[in-house]
């Protein structure tokens, strides 16, 4: 199966790219999930068997479920180490970015990110990418952006080279940005890719387990407790849409990663197309975080857009609003009702 992902001109620069760089920063968005994450250590990964030091640099803090990956602890954080992270970047002649679109997504490092005299270079399957990047290798219809990696790691003739601390992120970025491979995973290439990254000897039952299988007591009465209490089901539309609080995070003692997965749920309803979740940031005030997933040919990627100053993919998108959590359930109303025709079609 031919799975070549760069043409020629881009094999050929990534390739001197590499070959001619030293200082070499590797890096994701805000809030890394497990495709950041995995995407990120599987090229950091590669790039070690190409004999170069790179740094993986992450916005801020990643997800408890994540932590067992080969190599996070090489992992820096920007919003515990800035100083560090900024000379990085600095004398960096090399930067990749993976997994985001816009250099917002970067969040406080934005400014250091931009200002980097290093080469650019962006990985990423996001829509309309705008990322000040000399090479842009961008496939929206990639799955997930540890796809990609190993699509390039494929055509560049290196993947024989590479070992389960390459194949395991990589697979952990797949399964975790198609939930599993229920959704976003009918292309036959992804399982040529899986078939592939099991000749390297992983455990795919066990990374499954340590992600969807690794939460706490509390994250699972966190779950029950929204699911009964918060959800607000709206059979008119085929929506639905639930709030968390920063009191009932507390209540629950919420960790990072806790909320993570909770916006498929609703799904399971019967002909469920649309479901939100509206969380409260933990630590700054008038915060919300917005998570958004449909079924089918429902854009939620617009709604994210239009209503929650966000974006993604057709299917999972996510947002910020800066409001109390009433006004942004005031907000999900008007973007269902602004979107009821497509909902209750």
């Amino acid at each position: 199966m031919n799975i070549d992902i760069l043409n020629p001109q881009e094999s050929s620069r990534l390739n001197t790219l590499i070959e001619t760089s030293q200082n070499i920063v590797v890096t994701c968005h805000r809030s890394p999930d497990g495709d950041a994450i995995g995407s990120c250590l599987g090229w950091a990964e590669f790039l070690r068997s190409k004999g170069k030091e790179p740094t993986v640099i992450v916005p801020d803090q990643f997800p408890d479920f994540l932590q067992w990956l080969p190599n996070t602890e090489k992992i820096i954080r920007y919003d515990k180490h800035r100083e560090q992270c900024d000379l990085l970047l600095q004398i960096a002649d090399l930067v990749f970015c993976l997994d985001f679109n816009t250099p917002s997504r970067v969040d406080e490092m934005e400014p250091a990110l931009l200002r980097t005299p290093g080469v650019i270079v962006l990985i990423d399957h996001h829509l309309n990418p705008d990322v000040p990047a000399e090479l842009t290798i961008s496939h929206p219809e990639a799955c997930s952006t540890s796809e990609i990696v190993f699509r390039i790691v494929w055509q560049l003739g290196e993947f024989e080279k590479q070992g389960k601390h390459f194949a395991i992120p990589v697979y952990c970025g797949m399964m975790t940005d198609t939930g599993g491979f229920t959704f976003a995973s009918t292309r036959p290439e992804i399982y040529f890719i899986i078939s592939q990254l099991l000749t390297k000897r992983i455990d795919k039952d066990r990374i499954y387990r340590n992600v969807y299988h690794n939460y706490s007591e509390n994250r699972l009465r966190l779950m029950g407790f929204v699911m009964y209490e918060k959800l607000v089901y709206l059979p008119e539309y085929h929506a639905s849409f639930y709030t968390i609080s920063k009191d009932e995070q507390k209540r629950f003692n919420f960790i990072k990663g806790d909320a993570e997965g909770l916006v498929n749920l609703p799904q399971q309803i019967k002909g469920l197309k649309l479901s939100i979740s509206l969380r409260e940031d933990t630590e700054k005030d008038k915060v919300i975080w917005v998570s958004l997933r449909s079924v089918d040919d429902f854009p939620c990627n617009e709604m994210a857009e239009q209503f929650y100053n966000g974006g993604g993919h057709l299917n999972a998108s996510g947002g910020r609003l800066q409001c109390s959590l009433d006004e942004a359930v005031d907000i999900t109303r008007k973007a269902i009702e602004a979107f009821g025709e497509k909902l209750k079609q």
